[in-house]
């Protein structure tokens, strides 16, 4: 029996019975669907998250109270620990493997204000001009602050591109004045922007000396007072490797803390690849769910495809027997039936694909959230598609085959 009349006998099932093929195939539509929904928007936001990362600086090191991905902060451990000063950045500074450092006092600011405009929880960072080429800013127009604001505690500032969409919509915010917290602070550039992560801005920043910050700024409280604490973010020499610096910094913060051998770190070191592991954990538990769902899922329509492909066997078994008085092998029989066990998969994994393309994409509007659905993203979920219908479709095609002719002419 050739294959184009096996897949019109298939349609043909189909179309007689329509709702028995929706319901059968729709524990398949569930797998794929969630498949490609989360799958899409895991690899979004994996582009996301390596643009925020890179923009974070190449190689750079941060040297903080406490490293990235702690977890759980102890607050009563790490508010023993020394807090870090302008001594320890010069003297990472002056290491042989260090290019360049970048001390920076950090808090939330409730609101920066000009005229009648306002902006609220911006974050705001005072640092030394390093922090351009070790923070990898970019300044759009005007300049970045320099030696001199930070040797005359000038009222200064640098901000972000959201700040200029609300605060000045229609006019350029260089030699403005804003209110920080009360401080008047005069505009001096603006920073290219780096767009949203999230959901949520990376442009609603302010940028004042260092000097100017610890005049004007008080510490916040609880997590507020320990991001206040100085951190250093450093850029190791061209060809030196990573490792090599992180361990220069580690062994000269331990000497200044005076650690003994047997004492952990008093302070944390983070990078790059530290952020890319706290990110890969996160999305593992996605994956994982992911994978359970599919898997209960896809199981269930196969369980579902073998039932109705054994009640299709019982309902055309005088059919089977007039085809093998016809002529039809084992083998055109086998044929037939597996080919209707996959295409019913088939055809449930391609609304799956669709549907789970159309909520990534209803995602991606509502929570501002990129998706991206690779190749092999959709033929994995019609590959797996293709396999259950196999899987389940071979009992009930095999049992087709070997039903006896005449037995089967006899069939009430």
């Amino acid at each position: 029996m050739r294959l184009v009349e096996l897949l019109r006998l298939s349609l043909e099932t189909f179309r007689t019975h329509r709702m028995r093929s929706f319901l059968t195939a729709l524990g398949i539509i569930i797998g794929v669907m969630t498949v490609i929904a989360i799958v899409s928007l895991i690899q979004g936001m994996n582009y996301e998250v390596e643009k925020q990362i890179s923009s974070l600086g190449s190689n750079t090191i941060f040297i903080q109270k406490f490293a990235f991905g702690m977890g759980r902060l102890d607050w009563d451990e790490i508010n023993k620990r020394p807090n870090f000063t302008m001594d320890d950045a010069l003297a990472i500074s002056q290491l042989p493997t260090i290019e360049k450092v970048a001390p920076s006092r950090s808090r939330s600011i409730g609101k920066v204000t000009w005229r009648s405009n306002k902006v609220t929880n911006v974050d705001m960072s005072g640092s030394t001009p390093a922090l351009a080429e070790v923070g990898n800013y970019t300044v759009e127009t005007g300049r970045f602050i320099n030696s001199d604001d930070s040797l005359r505690r000038n009222q200064v500032c640098v901000i972000g591109g959201y700040i200029v969409d609300n605060l000045f919509p229609y006019e350029t915010p260089l030699g403005k004045r804003l209110v920080l917290d009360g401080k008047s602070y005069l505009v001096v550039g603006v920073l290219a922007r780096k767009g949203s992560f999230l959901g949520q801005s990376q442009d609603n920043v302010v940028v004042v000396p260092i000097t100017s910050f610890e005049k004007d700024f008080a510490p916040g409280r609880g997590f507020g007072e320990l991001m206040y604490s100085i951190a250093v973010a450093a850029m190791p020499k061209k060809g030196v490797p990573i490792e090599k610096a992180i361990d220069d910094v580690r062994e000269l913060m331990r000497r200044r803390h005076k650690l003994g051998y047997d004492k952990p770190d008093d302070f944390g070191i983070s990078t790059q690849d530290t952020i890319r592991d706290i990110y890969r954990n996160i999305t593992r538990v996605a994956y994982i769910v992911m994978i359970a769902v599919a898997a209960i899922s896809l199981l269930v329509g196969g369980i579902g495809i073998m039932n109705i492909m054994l009640v299709a066997v019982a309902e055309r078994t005088r059919e089977i027997g007039l085809r093998k008085a016809l002529g039809a092998t084992n083998q055109d029989v086998l044929w037939q039936f597996l080919l209707e066990a996959v295409m019913l998969s088939l055809v449930g994994g391609a609304i799956g694909v669709a549907l789970g393309l159309g909520i990534a994409k209803v995602v991606e509007l509502a929570a501002h959230l990129k998706a991206a659905a690779p190749l092999w993203t959709i033929l994995v979920g019609v590959g797996f598609s293709a396999g259950v219908g196999i899987f389940f479709g071979i009992y009930p095609a095999s049992r087709a085959a070997r039903l006896n002719p005449i037995q089967a002419l006899r069939y009430e």
